[in-house]
């Protein structure tokens, strides 16, 4: 409703200072009292003029810490550690660990998590306990050399292959550790998924790295694994299982469910004919939303053809950059797959006679 302004409303306004509305309405004594002219009026909207536009956010997930912050004592660690920001995190994990495990990512005490929430603090599970039991109360505080600081339960000892991407990878917040039967399988056979054949895995995979095997907890895994993490956001531990990481525990574990999809239909494709590559120049473009999107700039892609091969079951790896292990097993042997396809095509044909 439009207001009414007097002379006394004037004054006011000019006492106190002020704007009349555009559409103020005036009393004769009111204009007089105006017509000195020093109390501005509001910009009349035009009356075409659009709407403000809604902005749409994408919710802010990675955890972010005051640098040089920390926590030092025991009791300021301890209160750290019950805080609600941390409880939050807790519960998370928790939700992500049934999550994983109901989908037969985690076999037993298989697989773990972690998120860095400090200079040198990092949230983690702890050992021997089923993903899918967890309870926040369950989980432990280390620092970035694996030393525990805070919880009820012992941290688990596969965390120290989280801690070595971390310290080489800043960009590397949380990391995800599971054994997804499909991906783990080609994690056993020292082999990755072929490449420029589903868009999704391009964008938030890439190339997958391949980390050559150690005993699990010990610094030897934990430092193969942390070198391939520098440079892939996936990393298939040979013989073991599968690593992911990104800035937030949710999305490392989308990860590890994209790749073990890819894993999978990749297998069923084979099964009938094999998938049908992309071109290159659809690659780059792939590439280019994976960069816009922060995602690890992987730059051996970007200097080697990118999808090298049309006809085979080869994982794509550089050459030039490619580690001896990658370089010795990434991929499916082409003629291998030709013999048992081959066969396979015999037996068919003498079980149709």
């Amino acid at each position: 409703m439009k207001r009414v302004y007097t002379a006394k409303d004037i004054e006011e306004l000019k006492r106190n200072g002020g704007t009349l509305p555009a559409d103020a309405i005036l009393t004769p004594q009111a204009k007089e009292a105006l017509s000195g002219g020093d109390i501005p009026f509001a910009p009349k909207a035009a009356a075409n003029a659009a709407p403000a536009r809604k902005e749409y956010k994408v919710p802010e997930k990675e955890y972010k810490w005051v640098h040089g912050q920390d926590p030092k004592t025991p009791e300021e660690i301890e209160k750290f550690f019950r805080s609600p920001e941390i409880e939050k995190l807790k519960r998370l994990i928790v939700d992500l660990g049934r999550r994983s495990y109901s989908k037969n990512y985690n076999d037993g005490n298989g697989g773990n998590f972690s998120v860095r929430v400090g200079d040198n603090i990092v949230l983690c599970t702890p050992t021997m306990i089923s993903k899918g039991s967890m309870t926040p109360e369950d989980m432990c505080f280390v620092d970035m050399d694996g030393n525990q600081l805070a919880g009820n339960r012992k941290r688990t000892s596969e965390v120290l292959a989280h801690l070595a991407i971390m310290k080489r990878q800043p960009m590397a917040k949380a990391c995800c550790h599971a054994h997804p039967p499909h991906a783990t399988a080609f994690a056993l056979a020292g082999k990755t998924p072929p490449r420029c054949v589903n868009p999704e895995t391009e964008i938030f995979i890439g190339q997958v790295g391949l980390a050559d095997y150690g005993t699990p907890g010990t610094q030897h895994m934990a430092n193969a694994v942390g070198e391939q993490g520098v440079d892939h956001d996936c990393v298939f531990m040979v013989n073991h299982g599968v690593m992911t990481w990104a800035n937030d525990i949710e999305t490392a574990f989308w990860k590890m469910e994209n790749v073990e999809a890819h894993c999978f239909t990749s297998m069923l494709a084979f099964q009938i004919g094999g998938p049908r590559h992309f071109s290159d120049s659809d690659a780059a473009e792939l590439v280019k939303i994976r960069k816009a999107m922060g995602m690890v700039d992987q730059q051996n892609l970007t200097e080697c053809n990118l999808c090298d091969t049309k006809d085979d079951f080869r994982g794509v790896v550089c050459k030039a950059k490619a580690p001896a292990t990658a370089q010795s097993g990434a991929g499916f042997d082409c003629d291998a797959e030709k013999l048992v396809a081959k066969i396979t095509q015999m037996i068919v044909s003498e079980m149709k006679k």
